[in-house]
């Protein structure tokens, strides 16, 4: 099994696109509208806001290859790139996905590592992100890696407010 992980430049956007309109789409397609998904795929995954996200200061992506092929991505911020204020001393994982035919390989483990020892050198002591509250595969798989329920906030999917619970993990 060979894994591989990489920093993702803006060379890569394409690539970061369709990981992600194709992951976000997977995950949550059978309890969202098709006019919400639409309307929060477009705004968030369109080629001028990922080159955005790709260039903000303290924000990186990682692509994870198995035997070769993508399939998945991490989008880590620290300091005033995070989505929430949580001080100085924490990392966000804003996003992690892993493409369906690739899940229940350890993928997931590896970027929760690359995650922490991302977080480790830029000096922190601890890792948060956000998961909806639907979300029972990732709240379980969070659980698991020592996260642990520390608050919520609100995501908009298109329309509609929805909750996240905010987990968090000391290093």
């Amino acid at each position: 099994m060979t894994v591989e992980i990489k920093t993702c430049g803006l060379e890569d956007v394409g690539l970061l696109q369709e990981l992600s309109i194709e992951t976000f789409n997977d995950t949550f397609k059978e309890q969202n509208t098709p006019e919400n998904m639409k309307a929060y795929l477009d705004k968030a995954f369109n080629l001028k806001r990922l080159e955005e996200e790709l260039s903000i200061p303290g924000t990186e992506f990682h692509l994870i290859y198995f035997q070769g092929e993508p399939a998945g991505y991490l989008k880590l911020n620290v300091n005033d790139a995070q989505s929430e204020k949580m001080g100085g001393n924490s990392l966000e994982i804003e996003r992690v996905y892993v493409r369906q035919q690739f899940h229940r390989k350890g993928l997931g483990k590896h970027l929760m590592n690359k995650a922490a020892e991302t977080a480790r050198l830029h000096g922190k002591t601890e890792i948060w992100l956000g998961v909806w509250e639907k979300n029972e595969n990732a709240k379980d798989f969070y659980r698991k890696q020592g996260f642990e329920l520390t608050g919520a906030h609100s995501f908009f999917m298109g329309d509609e407010e929805q909750t996240d619970f905010i987990l968090t993990k000391r290093l």
